[in-house]
């Protein structure tokens, strides 16, 4: 069961979140995931290709624990630089949809663990 909550009176206007999801189930959490493919090489250096490749390694590691992206009700989105947020915007529609998003929370950070990395997200899901 899970109650998006997109936009309750007296919140301001949403861009791609709702500011609250009512959940049950098995909570999974996900840690950060970064641009990298599973043969640890870097997925190019272009914040969509990035983004891109975040997603499918959680697409791939909620997949170990039985879920899929749709059981995601909350994501935190650490860009390096605020410009890549169209690029991410548009991957996580794909991924996610419109419909149903998570809560979701995004910090530009001045750096990631990886000097080639432009973003990182970690997620919970309710499977």
């Amino acid at each position: 069961m899970r109650e998006h909550h997109v936009r309750p009176a007296g919140l301001p206007p949403v861009n791609g979140y709702s500011h609250a999801v009512v959940f049950s189930g098995t909570l999974v959490a996900v840690s950060g995931q970064v641009p990298l493919a599973a043969d640890g090489t870097l997925a190019g250096e272009d914040a969509e290709t990035q983004v891109r490749q975040v997603f499918e390694n959680l697409r791939t590691a909620l997949a170990a624990a039985g879920g899929t992206l749709d059981q995601i009700v909350k994501i935190t989105v650490y860009l390096t630089d605020l410009g890549d947020l169209g690029a991410f915007r548009r991957v996580r529609d794909e991924y996610l949809g419109t419909e149903r998003l998570p809560a979701s929370s995004l910090v530009q950070v001045n750096g990631l663990v990886h000097p080639g990395f432009r973003v990182e997200i970690d997620a919970f899901a309710a499977i």
